[in-house]
């Protein structure tokens, strides 16, 4: 399967929407060494496209652990749950932020967490350190968790 190509337009107007903040753990690129990229909310495997409705602004580590999966089993209910769509979603309505970790409100957000690593030590060290210079979470970040 050949990889979509997303022209530097695109590319840009994904970025700007999302206010160059990834749309998963709400990081400010410049606050990741490995920066952000788009990503494909539903994967070209899964049919989705490459349109703008269809794409997010993501950092590095979310597009990594998220891949091509577009959700996971919930094992408490053994059902399977779609992941957080920045799209049709609200952070807030899903997530909340309590010291450095992002805590799941519903189990579209627990799948979400879990899979994309949120909590994960290394990231939670870089949210650490991030609060510590009030880095996170940003005035727009918290902009979006209030929509």
């Amino acid at each position: 399967m050949d990889r979509p190509y997303l022209n530097k337009e695109l590319r840009r107007l994904v970025a700007n929407r999302a206010d160059y903040l990834c749309e998963y753990c709400l990081i400010q690129e410049e606050d990741t060494v490995l920066g952000c990229t788009v990503d494909h909310i539903i994967s070209i495997k899964h049919g989705g496209s490459s349109n703008e409705d269809n794409l997010a602004y993501c950092c590095v580590f979310c597009n990594r652990f998220k891949g091509s999966n577009i959700g996971s089993i919930l094992w408490e209910t053994k059902e399977f749950v779609r992941f957080y769509n920045p799209r049709w979603d609200n952070w807030g309505q899903h997530f909340k932020i309590n010291d450095f970790r992002i805590e799941s409100i519903t189990s579209i957000g627990e799948v979400t967490a879990r899979i994309l690593g949120f909590n994960d030590q290394p990231r939670l060290l870089e949210r650490q350190i991030l609060i510590s210079k009030k880095r996170y979470p940003s005035p727009l970040a918290l902009k979006r968790i209030n929509l």
